[in-house]
């Protein structure tokens, strides 16, 4: 006579493939996903309680406060900036260059950084600046 078992076997899932399937997609998600990385130099901008979305076709020329010139992120020296701003320009519809400076820079540098950019055809001068809210606004 055959015995028979009142025991059942219960389906279940380890908690160990759980923790494995788990890291596996994490590790998926991270190689596949894409982020955007604020490129770009560290400059300490002046502030401002005014505020202004800038447009993304301006040529954005980056002066350091050791006098490291960059346009559009890319370096460049003193020599070649008005070449290299007017390769720039050519490639945008607004005429627009933005000067971000550091706030301890001194007024001459900027004015002479300024002189360039009218040199190489700048129609527009703007000055970046680090948006600070008033206590009125949030």
């Amino acid at each position: 006579m055959p015995i028979q078992s009142n025991y059942s076997r219960k389906p279940s899932i380890s908690p160990v493939s759980i923790a494995d399937i788990v890291l596996l997609l994490l590790i998926f998600f991270l190689l596949t996903s894409t982020y955007v990385a604020q490129t770009g130099v560290k400059v300490k901008l002046p502030r401002s309680s005014s505020k202004q979305v800038l447009s993304e076709k301006n040529v954005f020329l980056t002066v350091t406060l050791a006098g490291e010139l960059y346009v559009n992120d890319k370096q460049t020296t003193a020599d070649n900036i008005v070449d290299d701003l007017k390769k720039a320009l050519a490639m945008t519809t607004e005429k627009g260059v933005v000067i971000r400076a550091d706030q301890v820079m001194q007024l001459g540098k900027i004015v002479e950084i300024m002189d360039y950019a009218k040199e190489a055809g700048a129609e527009k001068l703007l000055i970046a600046t680090k948006h600070v809210p008033n206590q009125g606004e949030k």
